[in-house]
Order: structure tokens, then C-alpha cells, then sequence
């Protein structure tokens, strides 16, 4: 339920800080005061677009905050921690349009897209606008609304459920199919198998492989390389002979200088570290050999191994990988033609089982589709729309395929004139026409519906007296259980509301502003007298007003 609305520099209000509650909230005003504008604030809370226009002349941005209480939103609450996003109870949706454009959002605080902001709006806040493009005109929306009305979510979830299984399984199917021949396929695998199983390739085989060629590939002269390095030595370790004399004569003279005994350690461990150093270089010249049949070996075996690797389009190390998929798909093949045999009986069991489920859904939306086109209609024609006809129809599907939402799509009918034949309410309402019959449907669906705020934009346009009482009457109903905000120019209506906005122009400085106040109840008969009556309160337009008003006490 929205709690608290914050507007700064938006069109021309300047500053309003306002506090709803539940029930119904109308707010009226003369032509042209902004009464809308509440209606806008909320709208572009909920991610509709908003150019720089928008902004108060004279402002740098334009700033809206909406605060709402999830009590009654549970949806809301559970899309706040799914997306990490929640603060306790808080529920704050912010937003900037600066005047050059720009634009941001927060929730809770924190920046979103525009996308999520909107996101969220959807589940706490729905508008019924004169000029709203209404989710009422939506096939899908009409779905959702007649679903909620027969109540058989277990029939919905049994149509999603086995629409799904068939899919899953008919892309299985597809998957077998598109391998084509399976002996083919087989064969060429295991062709491909003979070939790699030819050569070791694991990486640290391939590896070896490697520096061996380049070993034997470069034996001359890393044998030259060690020769070289033993004769600098010394060839028979003279510099480790040198080394032994002079520790012997430092040794000598340690006991005049400490320090030569630290120079010693040094030169003892060199001594080592030379003679480790000797023996590696003997023991890495002797393993060497120049030997050209070896070397024609290994380049043999490397061009193998490079040759396969273009062949798979894999780098070399990579084939070994590349063998184990190739196995696995063989051994996923051995038996392909049973599985196929056995996915489809499934595809035919899953098919059987939509089928049960369809139609059984589809029995229950022709009921509740009888039963909320007498509901509704009923109501259009207490609204002004005498002999007017709402219908819903479910048309066939657009395809025989298992589709998660059941095998019709529904339509709302409507005829807003007696003697006129029911036609799609997208194609043939007007905008008041269309407020009155989402109103219609509202009062229908009573409770059915999860969002908790809802709010009509001059639902009662082109009507008046006692369809207007009408109007009013069913608007209170529906904010019994709920909150519904209305803007209104009828006294009616205004009448019926549990509280009371005025929107109010005035110049300033030079400029026009808007001012939003709540009413006490001598203002509201001041208001509904001047609704009744025009520019100037009489005593009889007050005394009407009250009846107005005690009419709904």
C-alpha cells in the first residue's frame, strides 16, 4: 500500500509531501489545476518515460519518492529479498529527471535500472488511465485476469508442467535426429579413435616428446656446449685443487681474523656447488648422442602429432580431450536407436498428459468465463453502459504444439451500445468507456487481484448523476479491501471517498503553481459544493454536498 508520495520541481508543483491510507482517495480540483499529475507522479515512479519537459521551469531536476507498506504485498516483499535489494520493511521507490534529460532510479536507496524500478512498480501499484496504455487491452493480462477469477491454479501448473516435459523431450528428439545415421556415425568414430589411439597424447607424454626432439635435434651441439664448459673447469678439476689450497691458507689465518672463517664457509660451499656442477655436465655429456635415426623418429612422431591436431582442429595438447569427447559420444551412441524408440513413446505420454490437462483447463476457463462476462456486464450497464455486453472467448491456439499456457488464448468481448455486437475491447472502447470497464472488471475480481494499490484516472469522464453515484459506489467498494486512488471531476464520486485531495494553481513570482492539500470534512463540502455548483459556493450547493456526503457514512 503506497504510504507516503514525495514531489519536487515536477511540472508545476513545487513541493508536496502527501500521506495516504487505505480506502478510497479521490482528488479534484478545477480544469487544468494539475489534478493529474498525482497520477503522472506515480506513473513515472513506475518507469514510464518523462521528458525534460517535465521539470519545474526554473529547476535544476525534478525529484518523486514514493514509500510503501508490503503488508498486503507479499510479491513485492519476495522480489525486494530475491533481488538483494530489501531493507527490513522498507519499501522506497525514488527518482530523478534532470533537466537536461538525464534520469536515474533507487530502490531502498539503491541505484537500479529503470527496468527493475519498474519491475517492482508493477506488483505494488496498478493505473487505470484515460490515457494510460492498460495491460487490460493485453491478451495475456486477460488470461492472467480470468485465471485468477476460475482460481485453479493445480490446472495451470499440470498444463505448464507437462508443456515443458514434452518440450524437453522433442529437443531431445531433434538432438538424436540431427546426428543422421547413427551406424555412419559410429563407424566414422571409431575410425577417428584407431587414429588417436595410434599416438600417446597425453600432455605430459607430448611434452617429453617435445624436448626430446629438441634435445637430439641440438645434440652437437649441447655436446660442444659441455665439453667447452668442463675444460673452463679445469678439465680435472684443478679449480676445485686451487679452491682446497687457498681455504688451507685462509684457515691459517682465521684465528687473527674472524671474518676468514665466514670467507671459508663460502668457499667450501663453491667447492661443492663446482663439483655438483662437474658431474651434471659429465653425466649430461655422456647421455648425449648424436644420432640421426633417433632424431628422424622423433620428427616423425611430432608430424603425427601435428597433423591430428589440424585434422581435429585442436592444439596438440588438446587432443587428448579431444579423444575422450569422441568416446564419450561413441559410447552415448551404442544405444541410440533404443533411446530414440523410448523418447518417443514419452513424447507421445507427455503429449496424452497436456492434452488431459488442457483440457481440463480449458473447462474451467469457460466457466469462469461465463461467469465473469454476467458479473461484468451486469456492472457496465450500473456504470452508464445500458444494454452494454462483456463476453469472454477463447479462441484456439495458434498452434497444435503443447504451449505452457493451454490450448486457448482469451479474449475480452465487449459491446458498449445496445443492438451492437461484441467485438475485441482493444478494437472498441473509448477511453472513459475503458475506465468503466476496468473498473467493472475490478469490482468482478474483488480480491483476486494482488496488486494493492490501483489507481483510475477520471474513470467517471462523460458520465454524471446517478451513474456517477454508481461510479462512486462500486470505486469504495473496491477500496474496502484496498487502496484506491481516483481522480475525479464528478461530486459523486468525490463524495464516496474515505479521503480527500484538492489540487489547487495559483501565480508566484511570476509563475503558475500547483498545490495539493487533504481536505478536513468543511473542506471537502466546500469542495463538493463547488463541483456542484461552479465558481460560486451557495448555501444550497453546500447543503447538497452534505447529503453527498452523509449518503456514505
Amino acid at each position: 500500500m503506497l504510504s507516503r508520495l514525495s514531489i519536487r520541481d515536477f511540472a508545476v508543483v513545487a513541493h508536496a509531501e502527501l500521506a495516504f491510507g487505505r480506502g478510497l482517495t479521490v482528488v479534484s480540483g478545477e480544469t487544468g489545476a494539475g489534478k493529474s499529475l498525482l497520477v503522472d507522479a506515480l506513473g513515472f515512479l513506475g518507469g514510464a518515460r518523462a521528458d525534460a519537459g517535465a521539470v519545474r521551469h526554473g529547476a535544476q531536476r525534478a525529484e518523486l519518492a514514493a514509500e510503501f507498506s508490503l503488508d498486503d504485498c507479499p510479491a513485492a516483499a519476495d522480489w525486494l529479498r530475491d533481488a538483494e535489494l530489501d531493507d527490513e520493511d522498507a519499501c522506497q521507490l525514488r527518482r530523478t529527471l534532470r533537466a537536461d534529460g538525464g534520469s536515474r532510479a533507487w530502490i531502498n536507496g539503491r541505484p537500479v535500472p529503470l527496468a527493475q524500478l519498474a519491475e517492482l512498480a508493477a506488483l505494488l501499484v496498478e493505473i487505470h488511465g484515460q490515457h494510460e496504455q492498460q495491460a487490460l487491452l493485453s491478451r495475456p493480462h486477460q488470461t492472467r485476469l480470468l485465471d485468477a477469477h476460475a482460481r485453479h491454479p493445480a490446472l495451470l501448473d499440470a498444463v505448464h508442467t507437462t508443456a515443458l516435459q514434452w518440450k524437453a523431450l522433442h529437443e531431445e528428439r531433434l538432438a538424436l535426429l540431427a546426428r543422421g545415421d547413427v551406424g555412419e556415425r559410429q563407424s566414422w568414430l571409431r575410425h577417428q579413435l584407431q587414429e588417436l589411439d595410434a599416438e600417446t597424447l597425453a600432455p605430459e607424454a607430448l611434452a617429453e616428446l617435445d624436448a626430446s626432439h629438441r634435445r637430439q635435434a641440438h645434440a652437437a651441439s649441447l655436446i660442444s656446449a659441455c665439453e667447452q664448459a668442463l675444460e673452463q673447469l679445469g678439465g680435472d678439476r684443478a679449480i676445485a685443487t686451487q679452491l682446497h689450497h687457498l681455504r688451507g691458507s685462509l684457515q691459517r689465518e682465521a684465528a687473527h681474523e674472524p671474518r676468514l672463517g665466514e670467507v671459508d664457509a663460502l668457499l667450501d660451499s663453491a667447492a661443492i656447488q663446482l663439483d655438483e656442477a662437474f658431474a651434471m655436465l659429465e653425466r649430461i655429456r655422456d647421455d648425449l648422442d648424436i644420432d640421426p635415426a633417433a632424431l628422424e623418429t622423433l620428427e616423425r612422431r611430432l608430424g603425427r602429432v601435428q597433423d591430428l591436431a589440424r585434422k581435429h582442429r585442436v592444439a596438440p595438447d588438446g587432443l587428448a580431450a579431444h579423444r575422450e569427447s569422441l568416446a564419450r559420444e561413441l559410447d552415448s551412441l551404442a544405444d541410440a536407436d533404443e533411446r530414440l524408440q523410448r523418447i518417443e513413446r514419452d513424447i507421445a505420454q507427455a503429449l496424452a498428459e497436456w492434452t488431459i490437462a488442457a483440457k481440463k483447463l480449458t473447462n474451467s476457463r469457460r466457466k469462469a468465463g461465463d461467469a465473469l462476462g454476467q458479473s461484468v456486464a451486469a456492472l457496465i450497464a450500473e456504470l452508464g453502459m445500458e444494454g452494454g455486453r462483456f463476453e469472454v472467448q477463447l479462441d484456439a491456439g495458434d498452434s497444435d504444439l503443447p504451449d505452457p499456457r493451454g490450448a486457448e488464448r482469451v479474449d475480452f468481448l465487449v459491446s458498449a451500445n445496445a443492438g451492437q455486437p461484441p467485438r475485441p475491447l482493444r478494437k472498441v472502447a473509448s477511453g472513459g468507456e475503458l475506465s468503466r470497464i476496468s473498473l467493472a472488471i475490478e469490482v468482478a475480481t474483488l480480491g483476486l487481484d494482488a496488486v494493492p494499490t490501483m489507481v483510475f484516472d477520471e474513470v467517471d469522464s462523460g458520465i454524471g448523476g446517478a451513474v456517477a453515484a454508481a461510479v462512486g459506489a462500486k470505486l469504495r467498494a473496491l477500496g474496502a479491501p484496498r487502496q484506491v486512488l481516483c481522480v475525479t471531476h464528478q461530486p459523486q464520486v468525490a463524495a464516496a471517498g474515505h479521503a480527500h485531495y484538492r489540487v489547487s494553481k495559483a501565480a508566484a513570482d511570476g509563475m503558475t503553481q500547483s498545490s495539493v492539500v487533504v481536505l478536513d470534512n468543511d473542506g471537502r463540502v466546500d469542495e463538493i459544493a463547488r463541483m456542484l455548483g461552479g465558481a460560486e459556493v451557495t448555501d444550497e450547493a453546500r447543503a447538497a454536498a452534505r447529503k453527498l456526503l452523509d449518503g456514505f457514512q
